[in-house]
């Protein structure tokens, strides 16, 4: 079969090319950075390099593909965010369209089942509805939780402010291994057996937030880490002074208040999957290296 992958050689990008080439697939990956070209050709791919923000070049990139795996790269310094997610993910949608692509496995999220008030989740609802519209194309939504490796951008506040936290609290925060979400897409694009358009939960383990703190901590050394939540207004400033657009900080912070009220949660619960083999209590380890070694 021949697939596209978008996302470059990222965390989940890379490990699915990889399964997918050991499969013996036709696999084509999509950087905009030619310097990850010779890490693609690496792992028996073919790079396809520009930008998903270029219509014309993702529907050349989808001719003759039998599927694609979509993914909206993170832009953390966009001035408006909306309008980025918007735009790449219609020219998915009309890429697909465009070259008779028949199968596409898109990364989405818990949450995009809500339309407002769900932050970066509620954008991906639209992503999900222009894929949705397509005509005679089979569509899985893989829908992860909060990815474990995100907790890495936590390291500074521990460090220097003894605590971790955001701008909510939460007893069900479902959390997901990117490695899992990889498997997820693999098993999908390996198969190609998904028909009409479905959602597809991806979750490793679910915490609370003071039991992530208390798993952290532990690991770290810090028994007592506590997790604190921010007021709106402190996070918001804190993410702007991390050199995050005040755009994207806006629509983090609605995300950190849609999680506080549980929003986005209730669609997830009433179709819970079975956790994915990658335990947020094996991620510390990992976590507890990149912290000594910061």
């Amino acid at each position: 079969m021949k697939i596209i992958i978008t996302g470059s050689t990222g965390n989940i990008s890379k490990p699915l090319t990889s399964l997918l080439v050991e499969e013996g697939h036709d696999v084509s990956v999509i950087t905009s950075n030619e310097n990850k070209a010779a890490e693609i050709e690496e792992l028996g791919a073919s790079p396809l390099i520009g930008s998903v923000e270029g219509a014309d070049f993702i529907k050349n990139a989808f001719q003759g593909a039998d599927a694609v795996y979509t993914m909206i790269p993170p832009n953390m310094t966009s001035a408006n965010w909306k309008e980025y997610i918007y735009g790449v993910g219609n020219n998915y949608a009309q890429a697909a369209k465009a070259a008779g692509v028949k199968k596409v496995v898109n990364l989405s999220a818990v949450g995009a089942d809500v339309p407002k008030g769900g932050g970066l989740t509620s954008l991906y609802y639209y992503v999900e509805q222009e894929l949705n519209k397509l005509e005679d194309v089979a569509v899985v939504h893989l829908r992860p939780g909060s990815f474990y490796f995100n907790f890495f951008g936590n390291i500074d506040m521990i460090k220097h402010m003894g605590i971790i936290g955001n701008n909510y609290n939460a007893d069900v925060l479902p959390l997901t291994h990117p490695l899992d979400i990889s498997q997820a897409a693999f098993e999908e694009l390996s198969a190609l057996n998904f028909n009409g358009k479905r959602v597809r939960y991806v979750v490793s383990d679910e915490l609370s937030t003071k039991e992530i703190a208390e798993v952290l901590g532990e690991a770290i050394g810090k028994p007592d880490l506590q997790w604190v939540k921010f007021k709106d207004e402190d996070a918001l400033h804190g993410m702007i002074q991390t050199g995050l657009t005040p755009d994207v900080a806006e629509i983090l912070v609605e995300m950190g208040q849609g999680v506080e009220s549980g929003i986005g949660l209730a669609e997830y619960l009433q179709n819970k999957p079975t956790f994915s083999v990658h335990k947020f209590k094996d991620f510390a380890k990992v976590f507890a290296a990149a912290y000594a070694n910061s």
